[in-house]
């Protein structure tokens, strides 16, 4: 028992430690993204090619001077970042970094907690997200933070019932809602060929809707109404300084981290890799998880490949185009889809 807390132990404290480090250089990859996108440098000061840059953000976020507003109710101003960056770690607790370890007289999981019910676990813990926006933007008692806060959570309440359906396609293909079984089925062999076998292939357009609706949840432009600075100064983090504003932002980049990590194990075949049934034990844990970061990190890319590409949306525009086109487009797939399982079945 003790030996298998600290095996748990270390892979949580493993995950923390990388998710923590990739939030920090997404900030720096983003930077250097935009700077290309503009045909700029971006950060080359700090360190070579800049890459200490991020060091020296978090320096500068941790001697900033923190203010809370006189008005602002205390104990939730300071809780709201709290809440935000807990949720944003938690989500990554029940995802499969690789497959499992075997070694001659164990088997070592890399994952640190393998529930049947994963996926909604992840959707769970995503919502109660949006309470660390709603108290910052309520307990700051300014106009257009709340404001912010209103939009963020009708926001992404009105784009999980779209990724809440196109999930359910994926539960409909795989039969398991545990994150394990579905890279499971998408593990075995596709045209012959072993680890090759993706939803993406049989879900095209669920990925599209499900890529759609993750930009969204992140708050990610061109859906980033909540921090629109033309009509909402910085949004529901307008009056944070120091390091709870350096909270909601890495919250943020965490988010987008374990968002192109689902998407991966979605529709992707998550820590599988074409040729996978030819490699065991070590070998095998290490090019699967090598595999699982190199798809999630292309998906970091798109995200802020989109942010410098695409304008901002109106809001009037977002919330169209969740309610009226997302939503049914997601629904038709999936009666399409259960209409192709059905009559397969039989």
């Amino acid at each position: 028992m003790l030996e298998f807390i600290i095996e748990r132990s270390a892979l949580v404290i493993a995950i923390f430690v990388l998710s923590l480090v990739i939030a920090m250089y997404s900030t720096y990859l983003e930077r250097k993204v935009a700077a290309f996108l503009q045909d700029r440098i971006g950060p080359n000061r700090a360190g070579i090619f800049g890459l200490l840059q991020p060091l020296a953000d978090g320096g500068k976020m941790f001697f900033k001077e923190e203010i809370i507003p006189s008005s602002a109710s205390k104990w939730l101003f300071i809780a709201g970042p709290g809440i935000a960056m807990m949720t944003a770690l938690m989500s990554s607790a029940v995802i499969p970094w690789g497959p499992d370890l075997v070694l001659s007289t164990k088997v070592i999981s890399m994952q640190v907690s393998d529930i049947n019910i994963g996926i909604l676990y992840v959707l769970g813990i995503l919502s109660i997200g949006i309470y660390g926006i709603m108290i910052g933007g309520w307990a700051s008692n300014n106009k257009y933070s709340l404001f912010s806060a209103i939009r963020a959570s009708s926001q992404m309440i009105s784009y999980e019932l779209a990724m809440g359906i196109i999930i359910i396609t994926i539960v409909m293909m795989t039969g398991s809602v545990g994150l394990k079984e579905i890279v499971g089925k998408q593990s075995t062999s596709l045209f012959g060929i072993s680890g090759l076998n993706w939803n993406v292939f049989y879900q095209p357009l669920g990925f599209i809707l499900f890529l759609t609706c993750a930009l969204a949840e992140c708050n990610r432009a061109p859906f980033d109404m909540a921090e629109c600075e033309s009509e909402l100064i910085g949004g529901y983090h307008t009056e944070y300084s120091s390091m709870k504003l350096g909270f909601y932002l890495f919250a943020e980049y965490i988010n987008m981290f374990v968002s192109s990590a689902i998407i991966t194990v979605l529709f992707f075949g998550g820590y599988s890799f074409p040729g996978m049934a030819n490699f065991s034990g070590i070998t095998l844990t290490v090019l699967g998880f090598a595999s699982m970061m190199l798809k999630t990190g292309f998906f970091i890319f798109v995200f802020m490949w989109i942010r410098w590409t695409l304008p901002r949306f109106r809001y009037d525009q977002l919330m169209e185009l969740g309610w009226k086109k997302l939503i049914p487009i997601a629904l038709i797939n999936m009666l399409i889809t259960g209409a192709v399982i059905l009559f397969f079945n039989r």
